[in-house]
């Protein structure tokens, strides 16, 4: 529950905000659960294997939002077309993503922190992105402020790293507050010409010509 390595403040505040975040929207759970149950059927919960804090493995938890519909080779469809009206009006909001309070809970995610992304993207970071994962991963973060999906892939992550370098308690507060409006507001929810994102499938490097060019420039 207390994981170690993460100041106790930002445990105790994710603990405290995440009990009173369960509580206070159990109604809304509920119906949204009802929802998903009468128009996805089951299991009403998406469970994913995800990578959490220091790269550790853990089960993201989130309310369905697309179907299972496969091609003729057993093949899921694209997001595309799995993705229901419903799953689109709760990605819009960012509904889908109130369970994960309980990851909170768990201590497996903080309110605030890099998204955890899917785990077969490990091998693909650079060693700078990758110290992404020297926090909780969060249920919102710096890069979900400042564009979200229509941001590429490496303007995330330097937005993530960002993060790592600059956390403050203050700035998870400022983070929390700006969250509500781009959620009301509806910003970056896909990237263009995605239904919701692109596979990440790793960061060019420069050659070292280049890399040394750019160095003696400096």
């Amino acid at each position: 529950m207390f994981p170690p390595g993460i100041p106790l403040s930002k445990r105790l505040f994710d603990l405290a905000l995440a009990l009173i975040g369960l509580v206070l929207l159990s109604p809304i759970l509920l119906i949204i659960a009802l929802l998903v149950r009468v128009y996805l059927g089951s299991p009403v919960l998406f469970r994913q294997v995800r990578p959490g804090y220091r790269g550790k493995l853990f089960d993201i938890i989130k309310f369905r939002s697309m179907t299972d519909q496969i091609d003729a080779k057993g093949r899921l469809l694209p997001d595309k077309h799995r993705l229901t009206r419903l799953g689109h009006t709760l990605r819009a909001f960012s509904l889908d993503e109130l369970p994960e309070l309980i990851n909170v809970l768990r201590g497996e995610m903080s309110l605030v922190g890099p998204r955890p992304l899917l785990a077969k993207y490990l091998d693909r970071y650079t060693p700078e992105q990758a110290r992404r994962h020297d926090v909780l991963p969060g249920i919102t973060g710096w890069a979900q402020i400042n564009g979200r999906n229509a941001l590429t892939w490496e303007d995330k992550f330097a937005l993530d790293v960002w993060y790592v370098d600059h956390w403050s308690f203050w700035l998870d507060i400022k983070i929390l507050l700006q969250t509500v409006g781009k959620v009301l507001t509806r910003e970056g929810i896909n990237q263009p010409g995605h239904a919701t994102a692109q596979e990440f499938m790793g960061t060019k490097r420069k050659p070292p010509q280049d890399e040394q060019q750019e160095t003696e420039e400096k």
